[in-house]
This record gives C-alpha cells, structure tokens and sequence, in this order.
C-alpha cells in the first residue's frame, strides 16, 4: 500500500480573508466550488453538510490546503488552539524571507505569538495567529540564506 499527504482541511470564518492571506503569503487557487448534497453527508460524517471550498497550493505543488467556509449547518466559533493543545496544531511553511513573510501577514493584522526566535543557528521560526485563529509557522532555513539572520 503507498500513502501520501492530499491536504489539510481547515473550516474558516471568512473564506475570502483567508484565501487573501494565504494568496498572498505565496499559494495559489487551484480550485473553488461550493458543494453538498448526499456525497458529502457522507464523505464528512455531517448532515446537510454545505460549503464554500477552496483548494490552494504551495509553488512548488508539494503542499495543499483545502479551506471550506459552511453555509449549513452553522459553523461553530470555537476558541483558537493554544500550541500545547492536544488535536490539529498548525499548518508550518518553509519561506525564503521570514521578515517579509511577516511584513505580509502584519498586512492581515496577524503577528507573531511571542516574536522570532532561532533554532541553532539553523532555523528562524515563529507562529502568527491567522485568519479565524489559526496558527500558521512560518520558518526560514538559513542554511539555504546564511546572510539573512
């Protein structure tokens, strides 16, 4: 049997600000529907399961995100994961300029946790606080940039 990550599903508050975000961090759309009917109910364990989705991708076409906005039943407002949660934690990027990884999410009001911190010399890494809570880790390999730490 062979096994390989499709995406990660995130349920949002506002589809559009999230997609803004993410678009803007780099992915792009690949898709968009809007879907419902028996084969969902099923699929998602959820009845009368209806949603606005969006599929996008990292550049390289490695990583997907699936982001879906319910129109029913209503989504429930949940309070944002604390990173020592148990249960889905973050979604992690690999980016090749973390300041202006930052800059770009400061455009969306999302900021760093705590700040910037650095991994041996290795790694600068952090967590913002996205659209509808989630908590996104932006990280640069400075072996790949020794000159921007």
């Amino acid at each position: 049997m062979s096994i390989r990550l499709e995406n990660v599903g995130i349920a949002v508050r506002d589809l559009e600000a999230t997609i803004a975000f993410f678009t803007d961090l780099g992915l792009s759309v690949v898709g968009r529907d809007t879907v419902s009917g028996e084969w969902t109910d099923t699929a998602v364990g959820l009845d009368g399961n209806h949603a606005n989705i969006a599929m996008l991708q990292t550049p390289d076409g490695a990583g997907q995100l699936e982001l879906f906005e319910y129109i029913h039943p209503e989504a429930i407002e949940t309070e944002p994961t604390l990173p020592n949660e148990i249960g889905m934690h973050r979604v992690a990027f690999s980016v090749d300029d973390l300041d202006e990884a930052l800059a770009i999410a400061a455009r969306h009001g999302c900021h760093p946790l705590r700040g910037v911190a650095n991994y041996r010399d290795v790694y600068k890494l952090t967590y913002v606080r996205g659209p509808s809570g989630i908590l996104v880790m932006l990280a640069q390999d400075l072996s790949r940039n020794p000159d921007r730490t």
